[in-house]
């Protein structure tokens, strides 16, 4: 649901089953059912983009460690033409990236004209992990919240649909999964050690995740709290997410600008 003033992430449920199928089984199967609808709005973006039209989508993934940002990008994207996204994660800023202001290594990765766009992290680590790290000045600070509203707010007006999605995983979840990648020799290479003193500063995480959340949901680029304990309803209420947001686009096939008969007839006649 969209994220409204003030913002108490306690009062949402990381767990809960608010909407949409009752378990995993049929989650999966609902998830196979959004599949064809999905990549033929994708294409329809696509084609609409070569008549002109300046629409994209641009899907943003925030979330504590383990939350599942690279989950959604496997088996949500997944469902749709690898050709026509662009996915970027976005790590600890480079050195170069460090000497620019923080939005500039954003409005590079942005999604063309016809694609759809995914961000494993954002623009909102510049004041997430700078809030709860002193990172940056308390004034300076403050002042990010508005230029990122400003920012948004141009994208929109350029044809940018923004479906902003804050993964809510639970503290015990997240204890759990780090264990599982511990567990597993296989997964040893997902593990940072440092993951393990992260999760001292939960607290101050969660005040800014609910910091920026106020700040920054405006009608145009609203956030969305899913609940993340659970992965396959994670993934469904995100595939949800997109698919209403790609029907309320409605993009069109163009027109073509020739004779279909004529075309017809000379191919026929060859």
């Amino acid at each position: 649901m969209p994220v409204g003033e003030p913002v108490d992430l306690s009062s949402y449920s990381t767990s809960r089953i608010p909407a949409g199928p009752a378990d995993k089984a049929a989650g999966i199967e609902a998830m196979s059912g959004l599949a064809p609808r999905l990549a033929e709005l994708q294409e329809r973006l696509y084609a609409a983009s070569t008549a002109g039209d300046r629409r994209r989508l641009l899907l943003i993934l925030q979330g504590m460690d383990t939350s599942g940002k690279g989950g959604t990008v496997k088996h949500v994207i997944g469902l749709f033409n690898p050709a026509g996204c662009r996915v970027r994660a976005f790590k600890a800023p480079t050195a170069q990236e460090r000497s620019h202001p923080f939005l500039w290594r954003i409005n590079r990765a942005l999604p063309v004209p016809g694609e759809i766009g995914i961000f494993d992290r954002s623009h909102y680590e510049d004041v997430l992990v700078a809030r709860v790290r002193e990172l940056v000045p308390h004034r300076d600070l403050g002042r990010r919240y508005g230029q990122i509203n400003r920012f948004e707010e141009s994208l929109a007006d350029d044809g940018v649909t923004i479906v902003k999605v804050f993964l809510h995983l639970s503290y015990e979840e997240q204890r759990d999964r780090l264990l599982e990648r511990l567990d597993n020799p296989e997964k040893h290479w997902k593990f940072d050690p440092g993951d393990i003193e992260e999760r001292k500063l939960w607290p101050a995480y969660q005040q800014a995740y609910e910091i920026a959340l106020e700040r920054c949901s405006a009608d145009e680029a609203p956030w969305y709290v899913v609940p993340a304990d659970r992965k396959w309803y994670r993934n469904w209420a995100i595939s949800t997410l997109l698919l209403e947001h790609l029907q309320a686009l409605d993009p069109q096939y163009p027109e073509g600008d020739f004779d279909v008969a004529e075309c017809r007839k000379r191919l026929l006649a060859g």
